[in-house]
């Protein structure tokens, strides 16, 4: 797409819709909470933290009471990093996809218009933050390389990987590349890798 604003820090939504609503408007990593679910995704959790601890992140949920429920857990629930707070207006609406509108009655993410949600990120200071340092070069083509796509090995390899740094074990490739780019780079991974699979492995090994 072109014409969408980068966005360095990752934005936390709640539902893939609203994702899909916000890739319209904004290049970013965006993160999904899954409504509720997030209370009981430890390692969903931990990959907000993770990003809240290097790029930051953006906490956009919707404007009724279960979407202020849901920020107030993360805000608790993020004990460090830096976590910016974005709020769409209450807007009155049904979402095209939906027979009933919500039971307040308001639009979530996914049915605020494109201006509006850039509005708002703008309002709170999201596009003036600085993007990570490190070369987004981590890419599926080096994880191929690697070993972690494409060979008999690399289901196991992937899911060490994984367990080791505390991802959601069904973490996209691109995901785990977003990821990556946060904790090393491709000159550096040889060495990330050396300290970080020996104990993944044995705890991958059957």
């Amino acid at each position: 797409m072109t014409g969408r604003r980068r966005v360095a820090p990752a934005i936390v939504v709640e539902g893939k819709y609203d994702k899909i609503r916000l890739e319209n408007a904004v290049d970013a990593v965006i993160l999904v909470t899954g409504g509720f679910q997030i209370y009981k995704n430890r390692a969903q959790l931990q990959l907000i933290r993770h990003y809240a601890e290097t790029t930051g992140v953006v906490i956009l949920t919707d404007a009724d009471a279960a979407g202020f429920q849901i920020r107030g857990y993360l805000k608790g629930a993020i004990p460090g990093g830096r976590v910016m707070h974005v709020y769409v207006p209450g807007i009155h609406g049904k979402e095209q996809r939906k027979r009933h509108a919500s039971a307040e009655g308001l639009l979530g993410v996914e049915g605020i218009e494109d201006a509006v949600l850039i509005k708002a990120l703008e309002r709170a200071g999201v596009f003036d933050e600085a993007p990570p340092e490190r070369p987004d070069d981590i890419t599926p083509a080096l994880l191929y390389r690697y070993g972690f796509s494409g060979v008999p090995e690399a289901s196991v390899r992937r899911r060490a990987l994984l367990r080791a740094l505390d991802l959601p074990e069904h973490l996209s490739t691109s995901g785990l590349c977003e990821v990556l780019c946060t904790m090393t780079c491709a000159a550096e991974f040889d060495e990330f890798l050396r300290h970080t699979l020996p104990d993944a492995e044995k705890e991958a090994a059957p």
